[in-house]
């Protein structure tokens, strides 16, 4: 019984407690904006305005049931505006949202000019003359930030856009903002302090930043090519797709190198080859047709954006040739040559079984692609002495290759998608460790003869990410610039400008 008198007295506190809170709302804003007419404000008068207005507007909010959720929860009070209005904090939020494309973003997306020009007619005693005018513009004000402020909160912290909507071959996983991250914004204290905390940090990001606001020109392109350049790319550094890890493999697909990161600082560099792609030059940025194009319609030899674990290694390893390779190249090779296939060491099989007389197949014929194929291992095997293996959908891992002379080449898009590595042992080395297991894999990859595959297993599995980075910071701050060989950044920029438009 006295838990129960307890609880009544608690629950009758909590309702005076509210009253109370929405009695003062003309009253606060009175004492903020000095204009008489915010005395007349009733309570549930402003809560059917507010109520209206939000039923109006829910086709322009981008998490409408969220929204409708937490002022239901707050008996349609203008909770930011209580809380941020009397110490300005409104007007310092609007002039974070005006100052937005510091970040590469458009304003527009975050109603930046709608915001401030509600400030001020709330400010304005000639503007709101009666209590009508007063509803509506709280109620316009309180429901645009709210709106905008989990919008410019999110942007910041995850990204404008989810990388993987827009393109199909983007395998990484990518934190996204939930209901919680969301509500937790609504619910800050000190605006601007949580304004500045969210400012990304990050040396590349902040460089990127400066050289937008300088109207940095690149070598070979207009001010404003530079511009929508360091724009997609500012994006790709807000996007969450990294675990922490003491060490980790990085491979820039853009621009052809692998990186180690050891705590934060390359260990290891070193030139890689890549998937083939369509050399899309970043001068060449324009408007992306999105229901031509079909999302990024990737050219079927890209290497893709992900992000796994290497797991083992395979030295001397036997290729297993990907139908597409097999059907498209193979087929035809062996039906030119009958010999291909034992010079270049390449087993046949059919329904897993080794075919023994394999120069007796008609290769031209239409049943030639119910065979499948495997390169043994050897100084010509297309992997090279070592595969680096990790889970993926694609298919993908870093490997050695016997093709060394495609890393003299400034152009190292030439591979069927996965990466080729210009110094395999060295990444060995990287990853094991001085050891027993580096040894054997030494002493393996030495073999000229009696080569046979042989799996190691990593000490510690190692965070491993394929990325696509088109400008960045070296780590002298110097800007690097890339050519969009895959035609990616033509893709973020148009998603970019229609979220603004």
């Amino acid at each position: 019984m006295r838990i129960s008198k307890i609880w009544f007295v608690l629950v009758l506190l909590a309702l005076q407690a509210c009253k109370k809170s929405r009695s003062e709302i003309g009253k606060e804003l009175f004492q903020e904006t000095r204009n008489s007419v915010f005395k007349k404000v009733e309570n549930e008068a402003f809560a059917g305005v507010f109520k209206q207005v939000l039923a109006d507007q829910r086709s322009n909010l981008r998490n409408p049931k969220l929204i409708t959720s937490f002022y239901e929860q707050n008996g349609y009070e203008p909770v930011l505006l209580l809380k941020h209005l009397p110490k300005e904090e409104m007007k310092t939020f609007a002039q974070y949202l005006s100052q937005s494309a510091a970040h590469g973003l458009d304003p527009k997306f975050f109603q930046a000019a709608e915001i401030s020009q509600l400030l001020g007619q709330i400010y304005d005693k000639k503007a709101i003359k009666t209590v009508e005018e007063a509803y509506q513009a709280m109620a316009l004000l309180e429901l645009k930030s709210a709106n905008s402020l989990i919008n410019y909160s999110n942007a910041l912290q995850f990204g404008l856009i989810s990388p993987r909507k827009i393109y199909a071959q983007y395998y990484t996983e990518t934190k996204r903002p939930d209901s919680n991250t969301m509500n937790a914004v609504l619910a800050v204290g000190d605006l601007k302090t949580y304004l500045d905390s969210i400012q990304p940090k990050g040396a590349s990001y902040l460089a990127l930043q400066k050289a937008l606001a300088e109207g940095l020109t690149a070598p070979g392109m207009t001010k404003e090519q530079t511009a929508r350049v360091l724009q997609v790319n500012l994006e790709r550094l807000r996007w969450k797709n990294r675990k922490d890890a003491d060490k980790v493999v990085l491979v820039n697909i853009p621009d052809f190198s692998l990186d180690v990161l050891e705590k934060g600082k390359s260990t290891l560099h070193m030139k890689v080859c890549v998937g083939e792609g369509r050399e899309v030059n970043v001068n060449e940025l324009k408007e992306y047709d999105e229901n031509d194009l079909k999302k990024d319609r990737p050219f079927s030899r890209e290497t893709p954006q992900l992000g796994s674990m290497i797991h083992s290694v395979q030295v001397n390893p036997v290729w297993n040739i990907p139908e597409s390779i097999a059907k498209k190249e193979i087929s035809k090779y062996a039906a030119a040559d009958r010999y291909y296939l034992a010079n270049n060491n390449i087993d046949v099989y059919q329904n897993g079984k080794i075919v023994e007389d394999p120069e007796l197949i008609d290769w031209s014929a239409a049943d030639a692609g119910s065979y499948s194929f495997k390169q043994r291992p050897g100084d010509d095997n297309s992997l090279g002495k070592i595969k680096f293996l990790f889970n993926n959908q694609s298919s993908v891992y870093l490997h050695d290759t016997p093709a060394k002379a495609a890393f003299n080449q400034s152009m190292r898009a030439v591979s069927h998608g996965c990466v080729r590595v210009e110094q395999p042992l060295e990444l060995a080395r990287a990853l094991f460790g001085e050891g027993d297991k580096f040894e054997i894999i030494k002493k393996q990859m030495a073999l000229t003869d009696n080569q046979q595959a042989k799996d190691l297993a990593l000490p510690k599995q190692v965070p491993v990410y394929l990325t696509y980075f088109t400008t960045w910071a070296d780590a002298n701050g110097t800007l690097q610039f890339r050519k969009d060989i895959y035609g990616q950044d033509v893709v973020l920029y148009s998603y970019l400008q229609k979220m603004g438009a």
